[in-house]
């Protein structure tokens, strides 16, 4: 079951432009997968995810680095930290939990925010962006997620930038932050060919991931599937919930 979950989480979330790092873990633990093995398999499958998303995105003239710079500067050292970060398997799952629920929660205003035609645009502090970026990031890499799935609700409630700049934010904060946190995760292991079993996982996702990038440029409006996605993430939440508390 878990290869063609994961083929559909990808499509559904890379969508939206995420890589769907919170819902691979979800089920990573609901399946029993070995704890340590959770959060790198989780960041993989954002990486190979997400690459797609930044291709089209940075393809289509979205990006803008001036933007994503402070959040990058918090992000990126956190996340590599939060990785290497030893907890507990009791408190990572319930962390997992936590994650989901507010990632889902956002997701829901910001699939509101996609109608507003006459959007102002707010300047975001330079050091609010550093702190938030490190934020995310530290929790990302602890949990081993991208981090681009809280990032983006906060940035369309904050009205930081446009819609199509939040959305390569948000993948190549997913992407960047994917890696340092998987070069921190990896770390814990002293033989990554323990993780072979799950290699077939990587072929799913980016199965997924592409067909999702065809959906997104093509097909569904961006609401509809921001609607979608959330629906999804509180789904998997709860039922993680269910198997932890």
């Amino acid at each position: 079951m878990l290869p063609i979950l994961f083929f559909i989480i990808a499509i559904i979330y890379a969508s939206v432009g995420f890589g769907g790092g919170t819902s691979y873990l979800a089920l990573l633990t609901i399946f029993d997968v070995e704890y340590l093995f959770i959060p790198i398999i989780g960041l993989a499958c954002n990486i190979i995810v997400v690459t797609g998303n930044c291709f089209n995105y940075i393809r289509a003239g979205n990006l803008n680095i001036k933007f994503l710079t402070p959040y990058f500067l918090g992000s990126i050292p956190l996340a590599y930290i939060g990785g290497k970060f030893q907890i507990t398997k009791e408190f990572f799952q319930i962390l997992l939990f936590f994650c989901l629920m507010i990632s889902g929660l956002l997701l829901l205003l910001q699939a509101s925010q996609y109608k507003l035609k006459d959007q102002i645009i707010k300047k975001i502090p330079f050091f609010l962006a550093v702190i938030i970026g490190a934020g995310i990031g530290f929790v990302s890499g602890v949990v081993g997620i991208g981090g681009g799935i809280m990032l983006s609700p906060i940035l369309y409630n904050l009205k930081a930038a446009q819609p199509k700049q939040i959305a390569i934010a948000a993948s190549l904060f997913i992407l960047i932050n994917s890696i340092s946190g998987f070069l921190g995760q990896i770390q814990k292991l002293d033989n990554l060919l323990k993780l072979q079993p799950y290699f077939y996982l990587l072929l799913a996702v980016l199965l997924g991931g592409q067909l999702g990038n065809f959906l997104n440029i093509k097909i569904l409006k961006p609401h509809i599937l921001a609607i979608l996605t959330s629906i999804l993430v509180i789904f998997v939440a709860l039922s993680l919930g269910l198997k932890i508390f």
